[in-house]
Formats: structure tokens, C-alpha cells, sequence
């Protein structure tokens, strides 16, 4: 039903905006609230009696006093709920199980052999229920889901196309919902990792960021003026199909020499196989031989350096950003990884777009889609307002 701006309608956006404040600011009080919002005491009172008794939001208790009465202090309810964040990979499900300010409580991973999709998404399912399961009893409950994929989707949360995966039109949000009766939001892995690495991450205090998703292929997440960018169709951020060769290798995206057939880590471990005639080669062996001084695995490593330095050569003079986080599974080679790449940046970038860069390799441990993914649910979950109304 289509609201209008009547007098609950007001509330309700009001009272987000209270809940809001309190959850950047905490702890605080009622009279500080008031003057953030502008808000007039007696109505911030009001709302904030409403959020206690939602059990959004709770006193702990009298704070220093500026003068006068000292002021009861507000904090925000973090266990009100709980979200699970989920980043369906090539090979692996990972999942974790977060509170409402995005702090995780419990992780959980399950391998699959990507043999069909339905085989597949029984295996995300299951480790799904074993997430939900494992949250502890709270108010609201498990109140999202969010699903990082190495594709992209729609607004329906359909799968369009995951060359990685195989897939292609797969209504795979309506499928998650009617097994768990709880929202679902579907987005592409390395958007996930682009808020995860914002919100959690060293792009903290950035507002301008590309994160870099670095494992069976390779996807970027765009921060710009500190919101994801997303394109006029919402499909941005495909720069692993970038072409950096003329005439290369043929992608399962239909293009021809795309960067992610050159930087990523199954290029990567592709070409160690194809050299050593060894199928057992895996990006952990590869780097363990490195670590031994090995050199055929250190040069293997430093030339996907430079590959993944030319592709971000384009990244760099296409949208200036303050810092390049790169994540994903490849981070296991930063230590000869890095050095290719800034050579490469050194002598292709212009120099202006480079002069305030910072490049870095994420310090979240894997977790930046996963947390990014949790963030969509929470986010989905605050939008509505009869949460904070009812």
C-alpha cells in the first residue's frame, strides 16, 4: 500500500532517524539525540520509550553531566537480531552469523563439487540451517540473508550469469526465501567485499575505494563518495572481462583475453600445472614453494603480478580512487605478489591518478564478502519500517 505523509508516516521516519543516531553514536542520551536531530525533547522522549520497548534499544544507566541533571545514556541493541552473511564460491561455502552492528558470533564452511545447480544449492542451504542454527535466542531473531555470488543478479535476486559457477537465470533468491521463510538479498561477491572492506575493513576512512576480489576469477566493488556505484543497470564492477590482450585466450563470458584468464589464482595455478605437469599444484603448495625460495614458483607468482598490475593500471586511470583493497584467495601470495604490481603501476599509470593512491591487501581474513553480504541483510532489514514501528 502506498503511504502518504500523514502524521504516522512522520513518526515512522523520525523514529528511524532516532534509532539511527543512536546506533552511530552510542552511548547517548536523549538531550544529545535531540540536538543531533533537531528533534524536540519531548518527541525524541517519546520515540526512544517506543525503541526501549521494542527492545531495540537500552538504558545503561546515568552519564557525566555538562550541568545540572546528570542524562540516562542510550545504547543501541546489537543482539536484537541476528543476520547471516554467505559467500557462495566456485568450491567452498563460507557463511557467518552476525549480529545487528555486523560483529560476527559464528562462522561456518562446507566444500562442493559444483556438479549441478541443484546439488549446489542444497549444499547452501544446508550450511545456511546450520548458521541459522547456531544463532542464539534474540527478539527478532535471524531477520536476513545475504548471498555474495561471483556473477551477477537482478533486482529479484536472479542469478543471470556466473560463468565461474556455469549458471545462468537461476531464481536463486526466490528458492533460498521459501526454504527459510526469512528475506533474502542476492548480490555480486565482490560488491560484498566492497562494503564488507568499508564498513569493517581499512576502507573505513575512505570514500573513494576499489576492492579487488582475486580467486577463480576476478571481480571489483566500486566505493565511490562513499556508496557502492553500481551502474545504470546495477550490473558495474565487471572488470575481471576486461580485455588486456587482442588476440587471448577465450573467457566463458564470450570475450577474448580477459584479465581474469591472466591475474587470477586459477591462472595462476593453471600455469604452475602446465609447467610442472603436476595436477596436484594448488595456490598453497605454490606458495609454500615459494616460501622454500623456490624460484620457478616465485617468478610463476610475480608474473601474475604484473598481469594483475596492467589491469589495474586501467582501474587506476579510469577512476582515480584513494586506495585499491585487494581481496579473495590470492592474498596467500601478497609478499610476491605486491612488488610486480607496483612496478607495473609505476611505469603504466599516469602519474596524476597514482599521486594519492594507497594499494593494500585486505586485513579481514577472508571475510570481507561475508561481512559485506551480512551488511545488505541488516540494511534490508532496518529499510522496513514496520520493524521499528509495529
Amino acid at each position: 500500500m502506498k503511504q502518504t505523509g500523514d502524521l504516522n508516516l512522520v513518526k515512522k521516519i523520525n523514529k528511524s532517524i532516532v534509532l539511527e543516531h543512536i546506533k552511530d553514536n552510542a552511548p547517548v542520551s536523549r538531550a544529545k539525540i535531540a540536538e543531533l536531530t533537531g528533534l524536540t525533547k519531548a518527541t525524541v522522549s517519546t520515540l526512544v520509550n517506543e525503541l526501549i520497548e521494542s527492545r531495540m534499544v537500552y538504558e545503561i544507566g546515568t552519564g557525566a553531566s555538562s550541568g545540572g541533571r546528570k542524562p540516562m545514556m542510550l545504547l543501541f541493541n546489537q543482539a536484537a537480531g541476528y543476520a547471516v552473511g554467505v559467500d557462495l564460491g566456485v568450491s567452498q561455502i563460507s557463511a557467518v552469523l552476525t549480529d545487528l552492528k555486523g560483529e560476527i558470533i559464528e562462522e561456518y564452511q562446507t566444500a562442493h563439487n559444483n556438479e549441478s545447480i541443484d546439488s549446489v544449492i542444497s549444499k547452501l542451504i544446508a550450511c545456511i540451517r546450520e548458521t541459522i542454527q547456531r544463532a542464539p535466542d534474540s527478539p527478532y531473531g535471524v531477520v536476513g540473508i545475504g548471498i555474495g555470488i561471483p556473477g551477477i543478479s537482478d533486482d529479484q535476486g536472479n542469478v543471470l550469469f556466473a560463468p565461474n559457477l556455469g549458471w545462468q537465470d537461476v531464481p536463486l533468491q526466490q528458492r533460498v526465501e521459501q526454504e527459510f521463510e526469512i528475506p533474502v538479498v542476492i548480490d555480486n561477491e565482490a560488491n560484498a567485499g566492497a562494503v564488507g572492506e568499508k564498513q569493517f575493513g581499512s576502507g573505513k576512512n575512505v570514500s573513494h575505494l576499489i576492492y579487488v576480489s582475486i580467486s577463480s576469477g576476478i571481480g571489483t566493488g566500486v566505493i565511490i563518495k562513499e556508496e557502492l556505484y553500481r551502474g545504470v543497470s546495477g550490473f558495474s564492477g565487471e572488470m575481471g572481462h576486461l580485455s588486456i590482450e587482442l588476440n587471448g585466450r577465450a573467457c566463458r563470458c564470450g570475450n577474448v583475453g580477459c584479465w581474469e584468464l591472466y591475474a587470477s589464482e586459477q591462472a595462476l595455478v593453471d600455469e604452475a600445472r602446465k609447467q610442472w605437469n603436476d595436477p596436484s599444484v594448488d595456490l598453497k603448495s605454490l606458495a609454500q614453494r615459494a616460501s622454500n625460495g623456490e624460484q620457478g614458483a616465485i617468478e610463476l607468482i610475480q608474473q601474475t603480478g604484473r598481469y594483475l598490475g596492467i589491469g589495474l593500471v586501467n582501474v587506476i586511470n579510469c577512476f582515480n580512487p584513494e586506495l585499491i583493497i585487494i581481496g579473495g584467495s590470492i592474498v596467500s601470495a601478497k609478499e610476491w605478489l605486491l612488488p610486480p604490481i607496483l612496478s607495473m603501476m609505476k611505469q603504466r599509470s599516469l602519474p596524476f591518478p597514482r599521486a594519492q593512491l594507497s594499494i593494500v591487501f585486505t586485513e579481514l581474513e577472508g571475510r570481507s564478502t561475508l561481512l559485506g553480504a551480512a551488511s545488505f541483510a541488516i540494511s534490508r532489514f532496518f529499510a522496513s519500517t514496520k520493524v521499528i514501528v509495529e
